[in-house]
């Protein structure tokens, strides 16, 4: 029930003592009644999670405190009142009430506080979205260990004796099996619609009610006592018999709800509350109180299915039928034996992780979140790729599933490094996949060390996708520009991420926008600090084709940085649900990433091959070109490196003229000596230098046509008046135009370049790059 605010009587302390709690803004506040607060194992007093509240005791002397740092914030100028920010805490908030005199924490007044990212309605968000990820983990490490092909896991005996925060991990991974409606629905549709058998029952009856008479029946006939007479015309004194029986002992059929499938229904409610009868004895030992709370509550609800007439005349099972068709196939059978499977291993479940998630009633829903991502994605990734083999660096899935002394950990832990890899074979093509849960990625790297990294800080995505060629090794593909890494995060604090990124806004709005922006940076509250993380993790971290958020809120779709899907920034909404349809979007996301690592034509591929073509040799700083040269050859950028230069030469006066006249430059071709080659450095030249014979020093730059050379016979060229032809075929370049002044006249050194050949008195025409050509100038 929302309250305007919450008051709360302390008479125990001291007589009158009220704390009065008042929501700030738009914060809600509520309170609930004794009996749902012990359903759902929470304080009536009930806040939410990302809102802020003032406090205030109506008596001096007494403080708020929490164990928790930023949690609880005294005022410094009223000791007795002071502001409680949970943030993105969930779950019971214990608080100190302190005594300012004395300084010590007199008592504790328990908070709850709501999650409200998952949905509107609060008690969905809180409990079901909750519950269902738990389950849903729950469900997923079961699942893990039934893979696991090896009976070592069917040892184990569940240690009371060991820690109680491991006892609470077990107990809450069975409350999530337990606090399920669809476990006790089952077991109702069970008691509606029971298997049944027909047994035989003894009774005595009136002889002139049998409708058959059996062997036994004739032979009480003719021996039983307590006769009567026959008539004297009756049929039977013919064969001697002249009395019968009043009554004899007949046989009837009975349905029979005392079966081996009934009575394993019963034990394994009986189980599952001796577990928690077991754990409630640990709680109290230590003194848990919510843990108390929550298996009183649980075993309260076992017992009252127990109480139903349908269990009283169920007898204890002598054997398990587990191999029953109507265990394994009937409605609500099915259902509970499911449950009982997950129970054996649950119950024997411990997870390092779970330290994170429970903690003395905290529901940490942020990290449950990041956990129940880490299943989610591994299923939609292994369905994706079809996924059979379950490997990483050689290891079965179980490395996620380890033996310990207090039972089976499972190793899904933040900061701890797990992956799965396989191979996915589509339309011809081979590619290795590899999912990686924090997956450090080693900063401080250098592009020519060819490993994987980032180049400025040592970063940590919660989860990435890397994909290469399955020819390659991992480190092959990070050395050549072949592997690509799409990371996300999990985003648990985000409600809407297009509307906190918002990249439509109207100039005014934007310059206000940005201002503000600029303040809140200064105060450590910048609001796109999680748009700028996805983009260090994209531009920083070597090979990466993108990152996204995952976040619970509404579904928002991702930026592209080009035409295609990667490389690329955004989010994706992923909420908690007993359906698929929470994952759909980003479910399409992965089959358009899919299409597009199947084209060998993708831009992205393309742009990977240039890289490494580029970055292949390193250039060092002083390795620079300074030299005056046009921007464009035509509409295309000129690339000195990669545009090509023919070193021409003329023998003679008469044929230089012969080339100003006709703008046209031939060398010969074929295979005799002094022949240039058909390659296609020499047909892709844009440019000519020509030098005359014992001219080692030219100025003579000219632009060749871009529509390449054409080749022409001997005769050709007699034809167009060419001095002296004497080769077979020639090799004839269009000139555009001399460009000497675009290049500041700059005089070329012939000798100076790497093809120069002197002992040929540099007759012999080569190509090379303009590159070349400007760093052999005349000094």
């Amino acid at each position: 029930m929302q309250k305007e605010f919450l008051e709360i009587p302390l008479n125990l302390i001291e007589s009158g003592l009220i704390l009065t709690i008042y929501p700030e803004g738009n914060s809600e506040i509520r309170e609930i009644d004794d009996f749902e607060a012990k359903e759902f194992s929470e304080s009536k007093y009930q806040i939410l999670e990302g809102n802020t509240y003032e406090y205030y005791f109506n008596k001096s002397n007494y403080q708020l405190s929490a164990n928790i740092s930023g949690i609880v914030i005294p005022s410094k100028k009223h000791v007795t009142s002071g502001r409680i920010v949970p943030n993105i805490y969930v779950g019971t908030l214990s608080l100190d009430i302190v005594d300012t005199l004395k300084n010590v924490s007199i008592s504790k007044i328990d908070i709850e506080v709501l999650a409200t990212k998952f949905n509107q309605e609060l008690d969905k968000s809180y409990r079901e979205n909750y519950r269902l990820m738990l389950e849903d983990i729950t469900d997923k490490c079961t699942e893990l260990l039934m893979q696991i092909n090896s009976p070592v896991y069917q040892t184990f005996d569940i240690n009371f004796n060991s820690d109680s925060s491991t006892i609470y991990q077990r107990f809450c991974f069975i409350q999530s099996v337990l606090n399920n409606s669809d476990f006790y629905e089952s077991v109702q549709k069970i008691i509606s619609n029971p298997k049944t058998s027909w047994d035989e029952e003894t009774e005595v009856i009136d002889i002139r009610k049998v409708k058959r008479f059996s062997n036994a029946s004739i032979r009480q006939i003719l021996t039983g006592s307590n006769r009567l007479n026959l008539p004297e015309n009756h049929f039977l004194r013919n064969n001697n018999i002249n009395s019968v029986p009043l009554k004899i002992k007949g046989n009837r059929k009975i349905e029979n709800i005392d079966t081996p499938e009934n009575r394993f229904i019963k034990h394994v409610l009986e189980r599952f509350k001796q577990f928690c009868e077991e754990c409630l004895l640990i709680f109290d030992k230590n003194k848990m109180v919510k843990p108390i709370q929550e298996a009183e509550f649980l075993i309260d609800k076992l017992n009252r299915e127990l109480s139903q007439p349908f269990f009283q005349i169920i007898n204890e099972p002598n054997f398990l039928k587990l191999n029953s068709p109507v265990l394994q196939k009937r409605s609500g059978y099915r259902e509970v034996l499911n449950r009982w499977l997950q129970f054996e291993l649950a119950s024997k479940l411990i997870w390092k992780g779970g330290e994170d998630v429970y903690n003395a009633g905290k529901k940490d829903i942020a990290s449950l979140y990041e956990y129940w991502l880490f299943f989610t994605l591994y299923d939609l990734i292994k369905e994706k790729f079809n996924i059979h083999s379950v490997d990483f660096e050689d290891k079965a899935y179980k490395h996620l599933i380890e033996p310990t002394k207090d039972g089976l950990n499972v190793m899904v832990k933040s900061g701890k490094h797990t992956a799965l890899k396989g191979i996915y074979t589509k339309r011809n093509r081979d590619l290795n996949v590899k999912f990686s849960y924090n997956r450090t990625f080693k900063g401080g790297v250098n592009y020519s060390e060819k490993i994987t990294g980032s180049w400025t800080a040592p970063l940590r995505p919660d989860y990435t996708l890397s994909i290469w060629p399955k020819y390659l090794s991992e480190k092959e593909a990070e050395s050549n520009e072949s592997i690509v890494h799409i990371h996300f995060d999990a985003k648990y604090k985000i409600n809407n991420f297009y509307q906190t990124v918002n990249p439509n806004i109207e100039d005014l709005e934007l310059e206000e926008t940005l201002n503000r922006e600029e303040i809140e940076e200064r105060k450590g509250t910048y609001k796109n600090v999680d748009l700028l993380k996805m983009h260090a993790y994209k531009d920083a971290i070597r090979r990466s084709g993108g990152a996204y958020i995952l976040y619970p809120g509404i579904k928002e779709k991702p930026f592209r940085g080009f035409h295609e899907i990667i490389p690329g920034l955004g989010a994706f909404s992923v909420n908690p649900s007993n359906n698929t349809s929470e994952i759909k979007e980003l479910s399409k996301f992965l089959d358009l990433i899919i299409d597009h690592l199947l084209d060998r034509t993708s831009q992205r591929e393309k742009l990977s091959d240039e890289t490494y073509k580029i970055f292949k040799e390193p250039k060092s700083d002083d390795n620079v070109l300074h030299e005056p040269m046009p921007e464009y050859y035509g509409e295309e950028k000129i690339n000195p490196d990669e545009t090509k230069v023919i070193v021409g030469f003329y023998k003679s006066n008469e044929q230089l003229d012969w080339i100003l006249k006709h703008n046209l430059y031939n060398v010969r071709t074929g295979t005799g000596k002094g022949s240039l080659p058909l390659s296609k450095d020499n047909l892709n030249a844009k440019y000519l230098i020509l030098h005359g014979s014992d001219e080692l020093k030219t100025n003579r730059v000219f632009q060749l046509s871009s529509i390449g050379p054409k080749i022409l016979s001997q005769n050709d060229l007699n034809k167009k008046g060419y001095p002296n032809a004497t080769g077979e075929y020639y090799l004839v370049y269009n000139i555009e135009k001399n460009v000497s002044d675009d290049f500041n006249n700059v005089l070329i050194d012939i000798r100076k370049l790497s093809q120069y050949q002197p002992y040929r008195n540099s007759s012999k025409p080569f190509t090379t790059s303009l590159t070349e050509i400007l760093k052999a100038k005349e000094d």
